[in-house]
């Protein structure tokens, strides 16, 4: 029973080794190395941080970051080429594709946006709410920012 799982083992552990004989680099990016960034206006409604944003090195095309969302700040619409996901942290968030329901996310809450959907997220009215947020580039691109949620569009 256990004898093909022990066999993929063997033929991965060489592999393994020899990775690490390499020279492969790890970064470790320390909580507070980076100033935070504002949500820009023009991305965002209310008030928005960034914190500790992150870009992997070629080929790698992940980057993300720890957004957090005052009360009733959110983003605008916009959409992701190659999905994106959101790890609720803090806090009471929203979150809306085009044509869907708001739904309420919550601290341990893992949101997975697919590719391509239009979809904005952010904080309850009373109550901000930090996520962090992870996608990745399609030719050098990882959001296409579109117009702003209303405020008829948060309050449904």
């Amino acid at each position: 029973m256990f004898a093909p799982a022990l066999t993929l083992l063997a033929m991965l552990l060489p592999a393994t080794s020899a990775l690490a004989q390499t020279g492969e680099e790890i970064t470790v990016q320390r909580a507070g190395s980076q100033k935070p960034t504002i949500g820009a206006a023009q991305n965002f409604t209310g008030s928005v941080r960034v914190d500790g944003p992150f870009r992997g090195s070629a080929p790698a095309r992940v980057s993300g970051g720890t957004v957090t969302f005052e009360p009733r700040a959110r983003t605008a619409w916009h959409r992701h080429p190659l999905g994106q996901t959101l790890i609720v942290t803090s806090g009471l968030g929203l979150v809306q594709h085009w044509g869907g329901a708001i739904q309420e996310i919550h601290p341990g809450d893992v949101v997975w946006v697919l590719p391509g959907v239009k979809h904005w997220h952010g904080a309850a009215a009373t109550t901000g709410m930090t996520h962090v947020a992870i996608s990745e580039a399609l030719d050098g691109k990882t959001v296409e920012w579109l117009e702003h949620v209303t405020d008829e569009q948060y309050r449904r």
